[in-house]
């Protein structure tokens, strides 16, 4: 397993990070974020706000066009040291729930055998043990994302990144991702980087909230969500509330700045 990164202590820091596209378009402007370890923080925003460009840069899929990215205590090792989720699962069709979760340790140079182990680990952390030999034609939406999710994380990621996996589910099928997702990260002590445009998801996944102001983007301000009890209780409390109204307060506010309404 890959070595737990001290709580606490920087992972990552986007310094005054710009990117600006071929089309012209300035998607970031003079980003600054810092990731600490074993933190779960979202990403906060309007569509189109740089939330998932952020999110690339970080992965290494994408450059920023000014500024530096750093990581203080040096950049996750392996084949595939960062784990990343995307918003569709980007399932193999003609494949199993098995090989779409073996592949990034194929890819390592891994056999069948040496991996198998792993994968059947991860699959029952997920809670899809029962479906190793179906095919994602036989899954539910929500199990698709759950295959996943099982696939960022076989590699052992010490960061997983998590963009907006939840946005196309249903509400019950998404609680129940959350709640799953909440014990995958204390279990495993993973950093999770999560892009959300809900505020309700935001305040009840994460530790921080990051809010960032429409195009381009940049934070605008941090919330820190002091909740160290995530359940159904929770959700309905009046705490859970008033964080969802302090998120949102703040979520206006910076797109009231970026449109020039408020000083």
């Amino acid at each position: 397993m890959q070595a737990a990164i001290p709580s606490g202590s920087s992972v990552v820091s986007l310094q005054s990070v710009t990117k600006t596209f071929d089309s012209g378009i300035l998607a970031l402007d003079g980003l600054n974020l810092d990731i600490r370890g074993g933190k779960f923080v979202s990403l906060l925003g309007p569509s189109g706000c740089g939330k998932s460009t952020a999110l690339r840069i970080i992965a290494g899929l994408s450059a920023p066009s000014s500024g530096t990215v750093t990581w203080p205590g040096g950049r996750p090792q392996g084949a595939h040291p960062i784990g990343f989720v995307f918003q569709e699962p980007t399932l193999m069709p003609w494949t199993t729930v098995f090989d779409n979760v073996f592949l990034p340790l194929r890819l390592a140079g891994q056999t069948r055998a040496e991996a198998s182990p792993r994968v059947s680990d991860t699959l029952t952390r997920v809670g899809l043990a029962d479906f190793a030999k179906a095919y994602p034609r036989e899954l539910s939406g929500g199990m698709k994302m759950r295959v996943s999710i099982a696939r960022a994380l076989v590699t052992d990621p010490s960061l997983l990144l998590m963009d907006e996996p939840f946005a196309a589910l249903d509400e019950i099928t998404r609680f129940k991702l959350n709640d799953d997702l909440l014990s995958l990260w204390r279990e495993l002590g993973k950093t999770v980087v999560f892009v959300t445009h809900s505020v309700f998801e935001s305040v009840y996944l994460s530790q921080r909230v990051v809010i960032m102001t429409p195009r381009p983007g940049r934070v605008a301000t941090t919330l820190a969500i002091d909740a160290p009890n995530r359940d159904a209780r929770f959700r309905t409390s009046a705490e859970y509330a008033a964080y969802c109204r302090l998120a949102s307060e703040a979520l206006a506010r910076a797109m009231d700045v970026r449109a020039g309404t408020t000083a």
